[in-house]
């Protein structure tokens, strides 16, 4: 298995997977929940982190995160209180994008390669990276499996959920901060522009084609690890960048799933 890990390529594929497979179900909700934006928003955010880790010269995924949860936990609190979250979200998420960019700006004798962090270096993964991965995969994975009916029932309808006994604000809080979780991670394996892509796109991919909130999720898992492997695989063999060849990839899945519910649809009205 150490071995094995010496192979930058193995490294990558592994975080792919990671990210894709909780990425899934937290898209499901993104699209269920109309909240599309609240990833790029806090993506974009996320690169006053990268700058700010930069300057204290520490985790750049401890960075991100950090500012990620701040952006969770302001928009759950402020939400509701005389703003819409669009508004929120697009004051927040710019406001920190701009300061970040200046303070990268500032930072002097530091060589600081943007595109990396754009569109993602997952070939530059090290073993702490895909540890940290893991660690944060499982943990997600476990927090879904723990808060999936609450989150579903806050999703349908809040008054369903509050007869339920379950407290839709909370679970929306929740949904936030794994959410900011999941960016922080991606911003190594896709980059802050496309975090937002893998959230939405394997989600989208199977929706017409899922009778169930769970299998949707599971379908949606999957689509995002074919798309890791076939965007690898294509990075490797037509030396293109990888984040970019992986959500294109996620896109590619998305109009064939489209054109054959279009077909399947045609066939169906003769």
């Amino acid at each position: 298995m150490i071995a094995m890990l010496d192979d930058f390529f193995i490294r990558a594929v592994l975080a792919g997977i990671g990210v894709a497979i909780i990425a899934a179900p937290l898209g499901c909700f993104v699209i269920w929940r109309r909240m599309a934006y609240f990833g790029d928003a806090t993506a974009h955010a996320s690169i006053l982190g990268v700058a700010l880790a930069l300057s204290f010269s520490t985790s750049v995924f401890l960075g991100a995160l950090i500012i990620a949860l701040m952006m969770a936990i302001s928009i759950s609190v402020l939400s509701g209180r005389g703003y819409a979250m669009d508004t929120l979200l697009g004051v927040m998420s710019h406001s920190a994008l701009a300061v970040g960019l200046v303070v990268a700006s500032l930072l002097t004798g530091l060589r600081i390669d943007l595109m990396a962090y754009l569109f993602g270096d997952i070939l530059a993964v090290g073993k702490d990276d895909l540890f940290i991965i893991i660690c944060g995969a499982a943990i997600i994975a476990a927090f879904i499996y723990w808060r999936w009916s609450a989150l579903l029932v806050s999703t349908l309808n809040s008054d369903l959920a509050a007869a339920a006994g379950v407290n839709a604000k909370r679970e929306q809080l929740l949904l936030n901060i794994a959410l900011a979780v999941i960016v922080a991670m991606a911003i190594k394996i896709v980059g802050i522009l496309l975090i937002a892509a893998m959230l939405i796109i394997p989600a989208a991919t199977v929706r017409l084609f899922s009778h169930t909130p769970e299998q949707m999720a599971i379908f949606a898992a999957g689509v995002g690890i074919v798309s890791v492997i076939g965007g690898m695989n294509a990075s490797y063999q037509l030396d293109l960048p990888a984040g970019p060849a992986i959500i294109c990839v996620a896109a590619s899945l998305f109009i064939i799933s489209n054109l054959m519910r279009l077909m399947t649809d045609m066939h169906s009205a003769r």
